[in-house]
């Protein structure tokens, strides 16, 4: 059996872009939910330590199939409401790390 995919995606977001970007996280993941082969999706907020990166959001797939379909979607959905993701990062100051996962058994 295949084991799920995972999408982390990690953020260095300054406290005034904080609002903005956690809404469009909040729409991007709603999208999300309605996939098909959509599992779990998770925000994480960094409240101590000296990382980087000081939000993570992760989305957990069950098969490739299922990312392939979410990409699409939302693709479709930031076109429509004309979204662009890479403007408003740099807009907002906002750097990134993102891909996908897999899981290891070790």
């Amino acid at each position: 059996m295949a084991s799920h995919s995972f999408r982390i995606d990690k953020f260095t977001v300054p406290e005034a872009a904080r609002a903005e970007f956690l809404a469009r996280v909040a729409e991007t993941h709603e999208v999300l939910r309605g996939c098909q082969g959509f599992v779990r999706d998770v925000v994480y907020e960094q409240y101590a330590g000296p990382g980087a990166f000081n939000l993570i959001t992760l989305v957990e797939w069950a098969d490739q199939a299922a990312i392939d379909g979410a990409v699409k979607r939302v693709k479709a959905a930031q076109d429509a409401s004309g979204f662009d993701p890479r403007e408003t990062m740099a807009r907002l100051g906002i750097t990134g790390d993102i891909a996908f996962y897999r899981e290891l058994t070790v």
